[in-house]
């Protein structure tokens, strides 16, 4: 089983939903965050004065899927989150031992 993290740009969430629902993966964690990446934050106006945001608001997704499925949800999460523009945001990979479904006690890919 893979876990996968994307931090993606907020407005994007719903399409990112739909493509992965359409994939065929249920179950996602979302979280809204804030952080920067290579845009390091941008200047805005504020009653005539200039300020600095370092921390921008993203939303951050969580899913965990299958092996086999990996490849699937993250080209569904790429192809719905791509603006082409910098801070797209980041996907990440990362192995999961187990999972267990407090319920019914199921562990391993069937409490997913």
């Amino acid at each position: 089983m893979k876990r996968i993290e994307a931090v993606i740009k907020p407005f994007k969430l719903d399409e990112v939903r739909e493509a992965l629902a359409k994939a065929g993966l249920k179950g996602m964690t979302v979280s809204e965050v804030r952080g920067f990446g290579r845009q390091k934050g941008h200047a805005e106006l504020y009653q005539g004065s200039e300020y600095q945001i370092d921390l921008l608001p993203k939303v951050k997704i969580e899913i965990v899927v299958s092996d086999d499925s990996v490849d699937e949800a993250v080209e569904a999460i790429i192809g719905a989150a791509w603006t082409g523009e910098i801070g797209d945001g980041k996907i990440f990979v990362s192995s999961v031992d187990d999972a267990i479904r407090i319920r019914t006690s199921e562990r391993g890919e069937s409490a997913l």
